[in-house]
């Protein structure tokens, strides 16, 4: 079983009192995507590293399956990475690349020649195998570096932030292809990423962490529906949760300037003091000025197509500099237009503005 947890794992690194990992406590299934996301610095790239051998564990342990390889070399903990720059030998073929590490091993030629054919097949890189890493766009040397990682047939994958290097359109279709490709070989992987859409995309699950501490870990859907704390509310989405402050309304909602946002009965037995309320940019929904409605005067309008998105501000106490709204492209609502926005308890989430915690059911 290929299972890896990370028991209490912390790092901290010479000449710092601050843990870049403190207390990580995490446990990836056999055969599970995970995505490690988080902003610069959060130590994400750092766990990834504890994984590989590549830093040290000053506290706790990481196994894999039962086998505890907290202080295991790392050439003998049976994992594969794939960095974010290729790393590839540029005097060497693709194929010599792929096979360079059982090369290492000691594996024959026969079998090295065989495994490294399969991967280039399931990478579509039969044709290059004779060409040099210079000759090859951006997209086909990441597929490089898969492959001389597939070739090992480790015990688990580790990426760190493998696409940051290619451009925006050929990182969609990559994550895709990563995605089916791990799910084809069902080897456990452990990705890290900056970017909380490819983390979205692709993981099974996803870890996000802040400042060396896990914040929350649950599939892609359920930290977008309910994330745990303000910082999950801001850091998952795009765009991002529109985030207003509030106090308790007269009715039981939340009161932002002189409009009152309906929220849950939960939230609004627990709520106290300071509050900041959370909304969706489609969980909006446009109404009549004479039914009230929150006041959004519209800066900037971005057609996706099926979808746009109107930026604007209210200028309500509370409010952000900038609020969006998910509507019908076929809406037409241009520079300076005023609209009425509302939205439902179910849509809203409520977190309390010192602790950061969430309020809502």
């Amino acid at each position: 079983m290929a299972t890896v947890t990370f028991q209490g794992a912390e790092r901290v690194y010479p000449g710092s009192t601050t843990p870049a990992v403190d207390d990580l406590d995490l446990e990836i299934a056999d055969g599970e995507f995970m995505v490690l996301v988080g902003p610069s610095g959060c130590g994400k790239s750092t766990s990834l590293r504890m994984l590989a051998g590549l830093e040290e564990v000053t506290d706790g342990k990481i196994l894999i399956g039962d086998r505890d390889i907290t202080h295991v070399a790392p050439k003998d903990r049976d994992i594969a990475m794939v960095f974010q720059n290729y790393a590839l030998y540029p005097h060497m073929s693709v194929a010599e690349n792929m096979a360079f590490s059982l090369k290492m091993a000691k594996v024959g030629k026969e079998e090295r020649e065989q495994r490294v054919a399969e991967a280039a097949r399931l990478l579509d890189l039969s044709e290059y195998l004779d060409r040099k890493p210079k000759a090859l766009s951006g997209g086909q040397r990441q597929r490089v570096a898969m492959g001389r990682a597939i070739v090992r047939q480790p015990q688990v994958f580790c990426m760190d932030e493998p696409l940051s290097n290619l451009d925006a359109k050929l990182r969609v279709s990559t994550r895709t292809q990563i995605a089916a490709l791990q799910q084809r070989l069902g080897v456990t992987t452990v990705y890290v990423t900056h970017d909380q859409v490819e983390a979205m995309t692709m993981g099974d699950r996803v870890a996000v962490m802040k400042d060396g501490v896990l914040q929350q870990v649950d599939t892609p859907l359920a930290l977008y529906d309910r994330p745990v704390n303000l910082f999950v509310a801001g850091f998952i989405g795009s765009p991002a949760m529109n985030l207003l402050s509030a106090r308790p309304g007269e009715h039981g909602g939340a009161r932002i300037g002189e409009y009152e946002v309906p929220i849950d009965r939960e939230a609004s037995s627990r709520m106290s003091g300071d509050i900041t309320v959370g909304v969706r940019p489609e969980a909006w929904r446009l109404v009549d000025p004479s039914d009230g409605g929150l006041p959004v005067q519209v800066t900037v309008v971005e057609e996706l197509g099926a979808d746009a998105y109107i930026y604007g501000t209210c200028g309500v106490e509370g409010a952000p500099s900038s609020v969006v709204v998910r509507i019908d492209s076929r809406r037409h609502h241009q520079k300076g237009d005023t609209v009425h926005v509302t939205t439902d308890p179910a849509h809203v989430h409520v977190f309390d503005t010192v602790t950061g915690e969430r309020l809502s059911a």
